[in-house]
C-alpha cells in the first residue's frame, strides 16, 4: 500500500511502542502533524521546543526507553539544541525529528532554513538529513539503534517537507522495526582475572558508581557485589539511586558538595572500582589529587572513557551489569574489619555539617530531611540546577533507580519542570519537581502544559530571589562582589502559577509548620508550593575550583 513519509514516521513510532511525542508544529513539519492527528500517538503541545526535548528526556530517564520529540525547521530546531546537548552528556536516549524546508530549497537561505545536521552534529550521537523518500525508514531504524546501543544518547533526524509528503510503497504488514543492536563487548578471562586480583589484594577499596549503573539496571547486582566484597559505596550525582541509601555500606555522593568523610575516605583508598562513571570534574576535583594512592579498575560501556582522564590499571569495556554478572562467581565473601572501623571513624569525625539557618527558620537541608519522610517508594523526583539540586543530593535519599532525574553533565537550568511532565506521563505516578526560582523561570511557560495535562506533579520551589549558586560563588570566591546574581524585582510565583491554572501555595517554614506541608503534599494533581529562603543560605561544604576534594570549605577536616 502507499503511505506518505509523514504517515510512515507515525507508523514506525507506534510500532516501536512510543505512546507520547512532545513538540510544536510549524510550516516545515505540518505534514507530520497532519499524520499525527490520524495516528494513535498522543501529542504533548509544549510552549517552547526546548521543553519538548526535556519532556522526552523525562520520559526516557523515568522509563529507560528511547523517547521522541518534534520541532519544525529553523528556530524550532535550534530551540532543541540545549535539550539534546544535555541528553548527550547524561547518556539519555532520545530521537528528535525535525522538519526541514523542501529539498529543492536547501542551501538557498529559505524561510526558516538552518543546516540542522551541522549545528547538532557536535552534541548528538548521530545526525542525518533524509534526502530521498526511500531513505526515511532506514534512517528512523538507524536513529533508534544509535540512541539505544552502547552508551545511549540523542539522535537527530531532519526530514524535509517534501519527503514528509512523498508517497511510498510499503509492505503489508509493515517491515519489522526490531532493533539490530550490535552484540555488547565481551569480557575476557584475562580481564576478569586481573580485576579479581586487584580486588582481592586491596585493603581499602571503594566502589565508585556512576549513571552507567542505572542505565545498565545494575542495582541488585551492585548490592550483591558490594555486600560480598564488603565495599564502601560512593555515587556520582547521576549515580544516586543505583545503590540503596539505607545500606550501611552507602557513603553518599562524592565530590564538590559531598559529606567530608566521603571525600576523605576516597583520599585514603588503595583501589578505586569505577563502574559506569566518567571522572567528571565535579566528582573528582583536582584530578592529580583524586584518590592519589589508589590503583584503578574502570568499567564503562564507552571505550573512549577508559584512560581519558585517569590512567587505569585494568580497563574493561562493558555494560556494568554484564561485568558484575561475570565477576561475581569469582569473588568470595570478604571481611574487611579494619576498613569499616576507619569508615566509622571518618563518619563520626567528619559528617555533613548540621544544618543551621541564619535566621532561625528551617534550613534547606532540614527541609530535605522533612521531605524524605514523606516520599513514597513510587515517587519520582526531578530537580533543576543550583543550590536546591545539591541540597537534594546531600540529604534526600533516592530509594530506587530512576528515582532522581536531574541534569548532571550540562547542568541545564529549566530542566526540572518539563522533565517532571515527561516522567509523570510514562510512570503515571506522583512526581515532585524541586526547583529554585531562577531555574523555574527559564521554562515557566510549561506550567501551561502541565495545567492542560492535569498531571500529578508537585513543584516545590525554593525562592530566594536570586541565582543562588552564582551568588554563593561570588560571595566565597569573588570577594563578595555580587554581579547580576540578585533579582531587583522578585517575581510573584504564586500569581504566575495561578494565572497558568496551577493551584499555588505559600509555605512559610517558621510559621506554617510541617503539618501544613504534609497536607499540601498529600493533594493530588498539579500544584506549586513556594518555600521562601533567605539569600544567605549556602551549600556547604564546597570544594573550591582547582582544589582537591580533601580541601573542602565549610567543614573541619583535621585528618589523622
Amino acid at each position: 500500500m502507499q503511505r506518505s513519509g509523514a504517515h510512515i514516521i507515525c507508523d514506525f513510532l507506534e510500532q516501536r511502542g512510543i505512546r507520547y511525542v512532545a513538540g510544536m508544529p510549524g510550516g516545515a513539519n505540518l505534514p507530520l502533524y497532519d499524520a499525527l492527528s490520524r495516528s494513535r500517538l498522543r501529542h504533548v503541545l509544549v510552549r517552547h521546543e526546548q521543553a519538548a526535548g526535556f519532556i522526552a528526556q523525562g520520559m526516557a530517564r523515568a522509563s529507560g526507553r528511547t523517547q521522541v520529540c518534534l520541532a519544525t525547521s529553523g528556530p524550532g530546531a535550534t530551540n532543541l539544541l540545549t535539550a539534546l546537548a544535555d541528553a548527550r552528556l547524561d547518556s539519555i536516549p532520545i530521537v528528535a525529528i525535525t522538519g526541514q524546508v523542501p529539498t529543492s530549497l536547501i542551501g538557498t537561505d529559505a524561510f526558516q532554513e538552518v543546516d540542522a545536521v551541522s549545528i547538532f552534529r557536535p552534541v548528538v550521537k548521530h545526525a542525518v538529513l533524509v534526502r530521498e523518500p526511500n531513505d526515511l525508514l532506514p534512517a528512523l531504524r538507524h536513529a533508534f539503534d544509535m540512541a539505544e546501543s552502547g552508551r545511549p544518547g540523542p539522535v537527530l533526524v531532519d526530514v524535509p517537507k517534501d519527503i514528509q509528503l512523498a508517497l511510498l510503497e510499503v509492505a503489508t504488514p509493515p517491515p519489522s522495526t526490531a532493533s539490530s543492536h550490535s552484540a555488547r563487548p565481551a569480557i575476557t578471562r584475562d580481564q576478569l582475572a586481573r580485576a579479581s586480583d586487584l580486588i582481592r589484594h586491596a585493603e581499602r577499596p571503594v566502589l565508585y558508581v556512576g549513571g552507567g549503573a542505572i542505565h545498565a539496571e545494575a542495582r541488585a547486582l551492585l548490592q550483591e557485589f558490594a555486600a560480598r566484597e564488603q565495599l564502601p559505596v560512593v555515587c556520582t550525582l547521576m549515580g544516586l539511586g543505583a545503590f540503596d541509601p539505607a545500606s550501611p555500606q552507602f557513603c553518599g555522593m562524592l565530590g564538590m558538595h559531598a559529606a567530608p568523610y566521603t571525600n576523605l575516605l576516597l583520599q585514603e583508598c588503595d583501589l578505586l572500582i569505577a563502574l559506569g562513571a566518567r571522572f567528571d570534574d565535579r566528582a573528582t576535583g583536582k584530578l592529580s589529587e583524586f584518590c592519589p594512592h589508589a590503583r584503578t579498575l574502570h568499567v564503562d560501556i564507552d571505550r573512549r572513557e577508559l584512560g581519558k582522564l585517569r590512567n587505569v590499571d585494568v580497563g574493561i569495556v562493558s555494560d556494568v551489569s554484564d561485568f558484575l554478572r561475570a565477576i561475581l562467581p569469582s569473588t568470595p565473601e570478604t571481611s574487611r574489619p579494619a576498613l569499616w572501623r576507619r569508615v566509622a571513624e571518618l563518619r563520626e569525625r567528619h559528617p555533613l555539617p548540621e544544618p543551621k539557618s541564619s535566621d532561625g527558620s528551617l534550613h534547606p537541608l532540614a527541609l530535605m530531611r522533612a521531605l524524605a519522610a514523606r516520599v513514597t517508594p513510587e515517587t519520582t523526583i526531578t530537580t533543576d540546577v543550583g543550590q536546591h539540586q545539591m541540597w537534594v543530593a546531600q540529604a534526600l535519599p533516592i530509594r530506587r533507580a530512576r528515582g532522581l532525574l536531574t541534569s548532571g553533565g550540562l547542568g541545564s537550568m529549566g530542566f526540572g519542570l518539563p522533565a517532571a511532565i515527561g516522567a509523570a506521563l510514562v510512570t503515571e505516578e506522583r512526581v515532585w519537581c524541586i526547583s529554585g526560582d531562577g531555574s523555574l523561570l527559564i521554562n515557566i511557560q510549561e506550567l501551561a502544559t502541565l495545567a492542560e495535562l492535569g498531571l500529578d506533579v508537585t513543584i516545590i520551589v525554593l525562592d530566594n530571589g536570586q541565582l543562588g549558586m552564582v551568588r554563593q560563588q561570588q560571595q566565597l570566591f569573588y570577594a563578595q562582589r555580587l554581579s547580576a546574581s540578585c533579582y531587583e524585582r522578585p517575581t510573584d510565583l504564586l500569581a504566575v502559577a495561578r494565572g497558568f491554572g496551577i493551584p499555588a501555595y505559600d509555605w512559610q517554614p517558621h510559621t506554617s509548620g510541617l503539618p501544613l506541608l504534609t497536607q499540601l503534599l498529600a493533594q493530588r494533581g498539579p500544584q506549586l508550593i513556594r518555600v521562601p529562603l533567605t539569600a544567605a543560605e549556602l551549600v556547604l561544604p564546597v570544594v573550591p575550583s582547582g582544589a582537591g576534594n580533601h580541601e573542602m570549605l565549610g567543614a573541619q577536616l583535621e585528618h589523622g
